[in-house]
């Protein structure tokens, strides 16, 4: 699979679950989207229109700052890019994410974790952040799937 990065934004540790157990399964660097000003609970309200959550996906412009980069991307052939769905999409984090990097020739593979919502158009908008990247139409997985699970996805998709 070459030289392999899993990164995460994960506002309530689910993720991260997944996460970490995807970079174990591939052997693959993790790297977590910290935003620069972290989220309180207040700040995920979901419920609450003027919540800075509610706010970033209103604006599809909205690009939180990240609090660090990745070193080296450069050196990633495969990039998992894993998230909480939002609004049926990836949180605007993501985006500023994938716009910090060339990730032209890489290819990009989304994951998510939900309690309900599906990927929605999540893979076509994030397109748009990567342009010249292949990127594939991702999954939405429990926090708890195991790495058999993760292998036969990774298995299905040719990587």
């Amino acid at each position: 699979m070459g030289n392999t990065l899993v990164a995460y934004f994960s506002a309530s540790g689910v993720t991260a679950k997944l996460a970490k157990t995807l970079a174990n399964t591939v052997g693959g660097d993790l790297y977590e989207i910290r935003p620069a000003v972290p989220y309180t609970n207040a700040d995920l309200d979901w419920m609450n229109q003027q919540s800075r959550s509610t706010l970033e996906m209103k604006d599809r412009a909205s690009r939180p700052e990240i609090a660090a980069p990745v070193e080296n991307m450069k050196q990633y052939d495969v990039v998992f890019v894993g998230f909480p769905i939002w609004w049926y999409e990836a949180p605007r984090i993501v985006q500023t994410f994938l716009e910090s990097y060339d990730l032209a020739g890489k290819t990009i593979v989304p994951f998510a974790t939900s309690g309900s919502s599906g990927m929605g158009k999540t893979a076509d908008i994030l397109k748009n952040s990567c342009p010249g990247a292949n990127v594939l139409p991702g999954n939405r997985m429990s926090a708890s799937a195991s790495a058999g699970e993760l292998s036969a996805w990774i298995e299905s998709m040719g990587l």
